[in-house]
C-alpha cells in the first residue's frame, strides 16, 4: 500500500521496496502542492492507464507499477487489481502530467488537499481520522452453493 504524505507545500508519494523495485524508482515521487491541478476518484483505474510502461511492470489485470509514456505526456502508476483509486492531473511538474494511485485513502486525500495551513507533514490516514471516519468499499459477497440435486431414479 503507497504511503501518502502531505504538507503545506508538497504531497509525497513514499513507496516500499517492493513499490521501488516494480516500479524501476530509486526515490519517492515528490509533487509540489501548486502542480496538482485536479484530483479525482476512481473504482478501477485501469481505464486511465495510457501509453506503455516505460520503465516498469505490467501483468494485466494484477499490477502495473512505474512510468507509462505516451503521447500525451508521462504518468506514474502504482495500480493493484481492481481497487478504489486516485487520479491526480499535474500541470507543470517536471516529470509527469498524472499520477495514478491505488488507494483505500483517496477520498481522505481529497480532503486533506482542501485543507489549508498544515505545517508539518503529517500522513492522509491521521487526517482521515480527525475528519471521520475512512470509507472502504464493501468486498465482493461470496456466493453459497447448495448441494447438487440428486439423479432422478430410471
Amino acid at each position: 500500500m503507497v504511503t501518502l504524505l502531505l504538507d503545506s507545500t508538497q504531497l509525497e508519494v513514499v513507496l516500499s521496496v517492493s513499490e521501488r523495485a516494480l516500479s524501476f524508482r530509486k526515490g519517492n515521487v515528490v509533487i509540489e502542492r501548486t502542480a496538482i491541478s485536479k484530483v479525482q476518484l476512481t473504482d478501477d483505474a485501469w481505464t486511465w492507464l495510457r501509453g506503455i510502461p516505460s520503465p516498469g511492470t505490467h501483468v494485466r489485470g494484477m499490477v502495473a507499477m512505474g512510468t507509462w509514456r505516451s503521447a500525451g505526456g508521462d504518468d506514474f502508476a502504482i495500480i493493484r487489481r481492481h481497487r478504489p483509486s486516485v487520479v491526480i492531473d499535474l500541470d507543470g511538474h517536471p516529470e509527469f502530467q498524472r499520477i495514478i494511485l491505488t488507494t483505500r485513502h483517496g477520498l481522505a486525500l481529497v480532503q486533506a488537499l482542501r485543507v489549508e495551513g498544515a505545517e508539518e507533514a503529517v500522513d492522509v490516514v491521521d487526517i482521515a481520522a480527525e475528519t471521520g471516519t475512512i470509507p472502504v468499499v464493501p468486498g465482493k459477497k461470496t456466493r453459497k452453493r447448495g448441494r447438487p440435486a440428486p439423479a432422478p431414479a430410471v
